[in-house]
């Protein structure tokens, strides 16, 4: 029947009943229920909520076990959420998850950057000598936990500098000798 062959798309075995049961080996069988009942579908490509798994004997589109996913690589990895969840980790959140903030743009949370105490001031210095006249420049650090930075995080500064005065003249006078 006309009906049957519609259905019936890129298959090599097809039941009137249930639809495509096998399909030609670059396409995915996509099979999906109503209430009872299973019907087939033979597609390049496998829809939202669905990815696809390349087998010897057939290809497949396998569901996200997640609602909330759009789009998944595995059955547990999602890739991208719907609408009104955001993405970490793989998994999909309505609120992102504590020590992330959330990335409208993206949808995703972000690992948020917590920085160290900063450290005591350095010597003021002046052309890397920490005697002279006038004015130097002091800095201090804080070190960013090793989980932020394997992440790519954003971080606040690590670094500041600061001008200082100069606490000593250095021997011989202010002006070198040229020589």
């Amino acid at each position: 029947s006309a009906g049957l062959l519609e259905n019936c798309t890129g298959c090599v075995l097809c039941s009137e009943d249930n639809g495509c049961i096998t399909c030609h080996h670059r396409l995915f069988l996509l099979i999906w229920r109503d209430g009872i009942r299973q019907y087939g579908m033979c597609v390049h490509t496998c829809p939202p909520g669905y990815f696809g798994v390349r087998g010897l004997e057939v290809n497949r589109c396998t569901k996200c076990r997640s609602p909330s996913c759009e789009s998944c690589f595995s059955r547990d990895f999602c890739m991208k959420c719907k609408d009104k969840f955001y993405l970490y980790k793989g998994q999909c959140f309505r609120q992102c998850p504590p020590g992330t903030a959330a990335q409208p743009g993206t949808r995703e949370c972000q690992e948020t950057c917590e920085p160290g105490p900063w450290s005591e001031w350095s010597a003021c210095t002046h052309e890397s000598r920490t005697c002279g006249c006038k004015w130097g420049v002091e800095t201090r650090v804080r070190e960013v936990p090793e989980a932020a930075r394997e992440e790519g995080t954003a971080c606040p500064a690590l670094l500041e500098t600061r001008r200082c005065r100069m606490k000593k003249h250095c021997p011989g006078g202010e002006h070198r000798a040229a020589g």
